[in-house]
């Protein structure tokens, strides 16, 4: 191992990505460890630091919160892990792990010393990265270290998504918006026994779902009787509509697919408030509920699940040097599934 590596960098000051040669962090805090990064992946909630919704650190920043990798070094605290085990990991560090704040959302923590990854933090599109032990965990032998990157994100935040939605085996849920969660969400609902309808305004990407497993699909832009048609299909409208866009259209349409009392389980980001008619809420026609990747303690049900069902991260292959052409994909909704770097 030398001295420094390469690393994919947001230089706030210019609003550009470039990759870098800077050094190989150490380790500082007792409950480190530094990993040899394996795969990266681009997730959508990276561009909110591009557009500037979410705060940088005032410095070149380390983009990227989803890998995979091998231990390389240990902190003096750190326990249940050792050099070359393979691992994945979450994303917030500098928090305590133990708080109430923490036991719901490390972004919580009350220590208000929680940071994120790519974020305010350097993250993980570089060779080495630094993770807090306690967001590791070791990777099941069958997850494949080239393809289990999106997992510690995009995979798991779909697993909670569709699990939370308290569904019934043969009951509907609406994926709306198909892309890299989407497609995650899908292939989940089908394993728990779950009835699958596909919303979004790209055909491409409604093919996709359709092969992971949807029964139905509607392009919601383009077919303006898609709303009649879902509930005509699904006798009624589907239970839970699961909302991965970060798309004001897409919440303003959720609403329309489901039966009584349907549940909305809202994951998309968006960059404005959240608009919710309180007479419809009031009168019981649908309900509201999110949850998100973390905190750690949810983690192994999620991977366990993913390694027992061979569930498929829809993962494409590319180079460090290929990061901007990753994020203009991505930008401009021509990615299909999710983009990883290999080192």
């Amino acid at each position: 191992m030398g001295a420094t590596m390469r690393a994919a960098q947001f230089h706030e000051d210019t609003k550009k990505v470039q990759v870098n040669d800077v050094p190989i962090p150490e380790i500082s805090r007792d409950n480190q460890i530094l990993v040899k990064i394996a795969s990266a992946s681009l997730c959508h909630s990276d561009l909110m630091l591009l557009d500037g919704s979410f705060p940088g650190p005032g410095r070149p920043v380390t983009l990227g919160h989803e890998a995979v990798g091998y231990v390389e070094k240990c902190g003096s605290r750190v326990k249940g892990f050792k050099a070359g085990d393979r691992i994945g990991f979450l994303y917030i560090t500098g928090c305590c792990f133990e708080c109430e704040g923490c036991q719901v959302h490390n972004l919580n923590c009350e220590t208000g010393n929680a940071q994120l990854h790519g974020f305010g933090e350097d993250g993980f599109f570089a060779e080495y990265a630094l993770v807090d032990y306690q967001n590791a965990i070791i990777l099941p032998q069958n997850m494949d270290m080239k393809t289990s990157a999106p997992v510690f994100c995009a995979g798991i935040t779909a697993y909670h998504a569709v699990n939370e939605c308290d569904l019934k085996p043969g009951q509907w849920l609406a994926v709306i918006g198909c892309g890299g969660l989407g497609l995650l969400a899908i292939q989940y609902a089908k394993a728990m026994g779950f009835r699958v309808v596909g919303l979004d305004i790209n055909d491409n990407i409604l093919a996709a779902a359709k092969e992971a497993g949807a029964e139905f699909t509607f392009n919601s832009m383009t077919n303006k009787e898609y709303a009649k048609e879902l509930k005509e299909a699904t006798g009624g409208g589907v239970h839970a509509a699961a909302v991965f866009s970060g798309s004001k259209a897409a919440y303003d349409g959720a609403p329309d697919v489901l039966r009584m009392n349907g549940l909305i389980m809202a994951i998309g980001l968006m960059s404005r408030p959240l608009e919710i008619n309180s007479i419809a809420f009031m009168r019981g026609l649908f309900r509201v509920k999110s949850t998100a990747t973390g905190p750690p303690w949810k983690m192994p049900k999620a991977v366990d699940f993913t390694a027992k069902h061979d569930i498929n991260t829809n993962v494409s292959f590319h180079k460090l040097d290929d990061i901007n052409d990753m994020i203009e994909k991505m930008k401009t909704g021509k990615s299909m599934g999710r983009m990883a770097v290999v080192f």
